[in-house]
């Protein structure tokens, strides 16, 4: 789908090199307050199996009922993924068992998903993009959780999260690096964060991959692939690639061969490891649940869904890019979570002339404050310094009541200890000098001060530079850059 893999995502071997090739299963939670097919609570974190109800448990004769709102939810991805939404889809049993699969089944979809083919495309640190084929996104029940650590001899069982909704969204094999594959990720999450689909939380297993790989020489048939399964950090899902690529490209250029398996990544020791292998894997034995009836909606059902989105990050992107004249980093910064979109909009609306100074903003937002959330290991929600308060400095700077370097100072006192900050400017002898008057003598003294630099501005216009910052310096910040830079041209006489 995507341009032909540049030398620099190969990896290098001892025979040559080495294309990865990547795809993704994504398992996103619903975020609903009730879950698929019962009214069993969602939420994270109750005490184990006190969000269970009798569907949950699999207890006999208890039969699903479709939650229409996870429904909703399922076709709000697709349309974020521009998919394609099928009007009849089937839910399907999943045969195997494990010990937090009460049913003996998992109610999942197989040939005939809700959600279709789709596209995300994925700007990339270096500037680059791609495109990632979307292949299908299907509901599904998840299962319950083992617990290993609680008692010497036994496991316990929680099924709090059996029955919970999860959208699996599977890629098409397009990815080829690790670094790709994580900003893949980062995008679908901010795509379904935006949308209210899915928090992506993936501390609290919210969201959580499903990683195949596989390696090749450049231009060869497809490799054998790996599954490393439930990779919970988008770290973790880019270390997990680098170390499986190199363990299969070891394999191979000794001779033996891949076995096709499902494995899992171990932080601590940065490796992959075998679960279990694919060949020795059941027959799912897929079949149409026959407690459910096909699911079917109409198109109006779905245009009805469409006219409620959100403006998605890349429409985002493209209106801060043309309207506010962002360069393209800026407004992905900006766009790459929600809260971070929501501040900088809430900037611009207390602003007096948003279309003159939304670039200015856009710096203050990312550089100023971004930077000292990050320092003080806070975020958005918790910034000390309000959409209000950071816009009101941004005005100040526009009209030319406080230079740069007073902005920062006024910032920090914002920051400590808050207020209004055209008062703090008018209380505490903030703004800046314009009177051409009381900058004069301090322009005459610097330049009666040094008379070999005033030979060398004469000769080299450049060096008019020092001359400003030594009388910025000698006002302390307060006078005007621009009349301190036409003073010293008339004075010199350039």
């Amino acid at each position: 789908m995507n341009a032909p893999v540049k030398p620099s995502q190969l990896i290098k071997g001892a025979t040559g090199d080495w294309e990865v090739v990547i795809g993704l299963e994504i398992h996103a939670q619903v975020s609903s307050n009730a879950k698929l097919f019962s009214g069993a609570a969602t939420a994270f974190g109750g005490d184990p199996n006190s969000h269970v109800s009798l569907v949950d448990a699999a207890m006999p004769g208890m039969l699903p009922v479709i939650n229409e709102e996870c429904v909703k939810q399922a076709i709000r991805s697709g349309l974020g993924l521009n998919a394609q939404i099928n009007l009849r889809s089937v839910f399907d049993r999943k045969n195997y068992f494990y010990p937090d699969l009460p049913q003996g089944y998992q109610i999942s979809q197989y040939k005939s998903p809700i959600v279709g083919e789709g596209i995300v495309v994925v700007d990339l640190p270096n500037g680059d993009s791609i495109t990632v084929g979307i292949e299908r996104l299907h509901l599904e029940q998840d299962a319950g959780k083992l617990l290993h650590d609680q008692h010497p001899t036994m496991t316990f069982v929680d099924l709090n999260r059996s029955g919970v909704a999860l959208m699996e969204i599977v890629s098409k094999p397009d990815l080829r690096s690790s670094e790709q594959a994580k900003a893949y990720v980062s995008k679908l999450r901010t795509i379904l964060r935006y949308l209210g689909t899915c928090d992506g939380d993936m501390e609290k297993g919210s969201l959580r991959a499903d990683v195949n790989v596989s390696v090749r020489k450049p231009g060869e048939p497809y490799g054998t692939r790996c599954e490393i399964k439930n990779v919970n950090s988008i770290r973790f899902i880019g270390q997990a690639i680098e170390y499986e690529a190199r363990r299969q490209i070891g394999i191979l250029e000794d001779g033996g061969s891949i076995d096709q398996e499902t494995r899992l990544y171990d932080p601590d020791k940065a490796e992959t490891r075998s679960m279990r292998s694919k060949e020795e894997a059941h027959d799912y034995r897929y079949f149409p649940d026959p407690d459910l009836l096909p699911l079917e909606f109409s198109q109006a059902y779905v245009d009805e869904l469409k006219t409620g989105l959100p403006e998605l990050p890349d429409q985002k992107k493209s209106r801060f890019i043309g309207t506010f004249g962002l360069s393209s980093d800026d407004a992905g910064v900006l766009v790459s979570e929600r809260e971070s979109a929501d501040f900088y909009e809430a900037v611009l609306a207390k602003l007096s002339d948003a279309a003159r100074d939304g670039k200015l903003a856009a710096n203050w937002v990312i550089n100023e404050l971004f930077g000292r959330l990050n320092k003080d290991g806070q975020n958005i929600d918790t910034s000390p310094v309000s959409a209000a308060q950071l816009a009101a400095i941004v005005d100040l700077i526009g009209e030319g009541t406080i230079s740069g370097k007073i902005a920062k100072e006024l910032f920090e006192i914002v920051w400590r200890e808050g207020g209004d900050p055209r008062e703090l400017v008018e209380a505490r002898g903030m703004k800046q000098v314009t009177d051409l008057t009381a900058i004069e003598k301090v322009v005459d003294d610097i330049v009666a001060s040094n008379p070999d630099k005033v030979a060398q501005a004469i000769a080299k216009p450049a060096m008019l530079g020092w001359f400003v910052g030594q009388v910025m310096k000698s006002s302390g910040g307060k006078a005007n850059p621009q009349a301190v830079n036409d003073l010293l041209k008339r004075k010199l006489g350039l």
